[in-house]
């Protein structure tokens, strides 16, 4: 039982078999939750069950729950493909209570589970809790037997958990795998605890309180328990390999990537490998819960993950679109366990594929203006501001710079116009064209209606015109047109 798909059916058949029912994952595109992008941890799909707010027909629930952390406030975008176990998608495994057992079970429950299912060794395993949570510390040498310098006590966020400013909260209890001495990296609660040899594999939350807008933590009246187990951690542990990218869901991605760029996963060029696999998951599964990519909301996060893999494929050598040719490989590995992946290859297949190719040629006229305009400048010489917005109108929304965006940076960059050379060559037309070259990122979100009105009014503005004064009378006068504010010139425009 080390296969990631044999993992994830050993944790749900253990919790059903201890009274708890299966849950199937939500999507991640949250239900009646307009406070968060996307699904990031178990809990969310029993957010109102938690609150009182809804009702279910059981007490305890275990599911593995399919999230994506890339924006917002758990964003792991940029440390992707970086380090061992930064993940744009993940799966949480996790076992709920709403109102019914509480920290005893749950940590008899969880050391069973690690211990006897999984047989993790008893002496690789540390667990730690909320600095003044006393019963979790007793609990856990009465249930374990593990030595007390083996139970850390930890102040502060990392062992307290809360929902939000208000409402249900309470302290957490945290299992650890020692992966060895080879491994550097020091125990939870230490200056060195960032390190990959202290791993945490499970995390058990007690709710047991609620946070009240005047300060005070009240006791609930039902406490509960929110587990969550990221099954690629998990899985790392069971194959014996600290390292999330050597299991055997990604080794298939890495190996089919491999095949299509000839480049070995290993050595300088692992980081290009491993953005594509991670990336390439997420993107597929957004997909198939409806998300498309788009350039504001949801949309826009896809984009970027999107076209940061296609940035790496590129820079493994693809000369055609990558990403579309590794969905089947993909389909084959998780399919089973999310049918929906199965029901939306096609779309899949045919959305990577049509992103890419934009992105593609996007690159290339990106490219081409900008060496025909090197072309025939002298050193010293200054781009002319109308290269300079074409090639800012052709960058691309990548988390990190793409060849165009580094080319730009080297070059064109130190060129820049400025003062009364930006002035003349200022975008002649005004509103809504004007308006999508110049504007801030958050244009985007307003309506049609309000941005052309909003744009309207700026540009009478700049004219030193009254409001009032209508936007086509002010197009044929003969007043000069001023220069455009460098805080507009240098805003980055999302990709089209």
């Amino acid at each position: 039982m080390s296969g990631v798909n044999e993992i994830r059916a050993s944790f749900l058949d253990f919790f059903a078999r201890n009274g708890h029912a299966v849950v199937p994952s939500s999507p991640l595109v949250p239900r009646n939750d307009p406070t968060l992008m996307f699904t990031n941890a178990g809990m969310v799909q029993f957010k109102n069950v938690f609150t009182g707010l809804e009702k279910r027909p059981y007490a305890r629930a275990v599911s593995a729950q399919k999230c994506v952390r890339a924006g917002g406030k758990h964003n792991d975008l940029e440390n992707v493909g970086h380090t061992a176990r930064h993940h744009t998608f993940f799966e949480m495994l996790g076992n709920f209570s709403f109102g019914d057992y509480f920290k005893d079970r749950a940590i008899e429950l969880a050391w069973e589970l690690v211990t006897k299912e999984f047989g993790l060794p008893a002496d690789r395993l540390w667990a730690t809790v909320y600095v003044d949570d006393d019963v979790a510390f007793d609990l856990w040498k009465k249930i374990s037997g593990l030595p007390v310098a083996r139970i850390v006590r930890i102040a502060g966020s990392d062992n307290f958990w809360q929902m939000g400013e208000l409402g249900p909260c309470g302290p957490c209890s945290e299992i650890f795998y020692d992966h060895g001495e080879h491994i550097a990296g020091g125990p939870p609660g230490s200056p060195d605890a960032d390190g990959d040899r202290f791993i945490e594999i499970w995390n058990l939350v007690f709710m047991q309180f609620e946070q009240l807008a005047d300060g005070r933590r009240v006791p609930l009246p039902r406490p509960s328990i929110d587990t969550g187990m990221g099954l690629e951690r998990i899985a790392a542990v069971l194959q014996g390999t600290h390292d999330n990218y050597k299991i055997d869901l990604f080794g298939a991605i890495i190996s089919h990537v491999a095949d299509l760029t000839n480049v070995e996963p290993e050595g300088p060029r692992s980081v290009s490998h491993r953005v594509i696999a991670d990336h390439l998951r997420a993107s597929a599964f957004l997909i198939a819960d409806g998300v498309l990519p788009s350039n504001e909301g949801r949309g826009y996060v896809l984009r970027r993950i999107m076209r940061r893999a296609m940035r790496h494929a590129q820079l493994l050598g693809a000369r055609t679109p990558l990403m579309w040719r590794l969905v089947p490989t993909l389909v084959r590995e998780m399919g089973q366990a999310y049918p929906e992946l199965v029901r939306a290859e096609s779309l899949i297949s045919e959305t990577l594929k049509l992103e890419e190719t934009r992105f593609r040629r996007t690159l290339e006229r990106g490219l081409a203006i900008l060496d025909a305009e090197n072309r025939t400048l002298s050193s010293g010489d200054k781009l002319n501001g109308e290269t300079a917005f074409a090639l800012y109108d052709r960058a691309v929304s990548a988390s990190t710079p793409t060849a165009l965006q580094q080319r730009w940076s080297a070059s064109a960059r130190r060129r820049a116009p400025r003062g009364r050379d930006q002035a003349r060559r200022r975008p002649r037309r005004c509103g809504l064209r004007c308006a999508k070259r110049s504007a801030p990122p958050s244009f985007s979100a307003m309506r049609p209606s309000a941005r052309k009105a909003s744009w309207r009014r700026s540009c009478a503005t700049e004219r030193r015109l009254p409001r009032s004064t209508p936007v086509k009378a002010a197009r044929s006068s003969s007043i000069r047109r001023p220069s455009m504010p460098r805080r507009a010139a240098r805003s980055a425009i999302p990709a089209q």
